[in-house]
């Protein structure tokens, strides 16, 4: 789930930082640039995790920026195809279910990747399996779930002009860079209160077949 990356890249260190301590200050710089940030191709950078090595600081002509040239490592988020991961249903729609994984919230199972027989409640916005024996359960929002890794869907983000409306609030937003397509139609996978519910049921059947004795009848 979570990857290694080594990134080279000149980063600048402001002015104001001059009093602190040049290691923290590059730090600092480093995850202001790359923290919660989707590199294409890579994923999703959370943390800096180490400086390999660095050159000289050179000041900016006219800026009074230091350059350095550093190449370091960043922790990023780039589960693989098949892997099984845990979140929790942020919303639902007739499309599918948006799931939530604390740093992230661009995770999507579409609506033919639930479990066989899953409707959509308009009026409750949630989506509901119907079980063979009849049955409902509920795909109810902020229950935890567990999920399989699908594909990744990259978006292109381009440069383009953001047009904005009188009140210059942005009349179309863009697309995230970067999604997970998960799945929750197998066995086992969607919320985790089914399955801990279903194991109690047999495990308490396996005790009445196995550790319980009939007392009628005895004196």
């Amino acid at each position: 789930m979570f990857i290694l990356t080594t990134i080279e890249d000149l980063i600048q260190i402001t002015p104001d930082q001059f009093n602190r301590p040049s290691a923290q200050a590059l730090k600092d710089a480093i995850n202001t640039k790359y923290s919660n940030k989707v590199i294409q191709n890579i994923g999703l950078c959370l943390c800096l995790w180490d400086i390999l090595q660095t050159s000289e600081g050179l000041i900016g002509h006219g800026t009074g920026l230091v350059n350095v040239n550093v190449e370091f490592r960043m922790t990023v988020f780039r589960p693989f195809q098949g892997e099984i991961l845990y979140g929790r249903i942020k919303s639902a729609s007739p499309l599918g279910i948006v799931i939530d994984m604390d740093f992230t919230s661009e995770v999507f199972v579409p609506a033919n990747a639930l479990q066989e027989n899953s409707e959509f409640d308009e009026a409750e916005s949630t989506w509901v399996w119907q079980t063979e024996n009849g049955s409902e359960l509920f795909f109810d929002r902020g229950e935890s779930v567990l999920f399989r890794v699908d594909r990744e869907d990259w978006i292109d983000q381009k440069p383009t002009l953001v047009q904005k409306d009188a009140n210059g609030h942005p009349i179309e937003e863009r697309d995230t860079a970067w999604r997970i397509i998960g799945a929750m139609n197998k066995s086992g996978l969607g919320p985790t209160l089914w399955w801990d519910d279903a194991e109690e049921v047999e495990e308490e059947g396996d005790a009445d077949e196995d550790g319980d004795v009939d007392m009628e009848g005895e004196e």
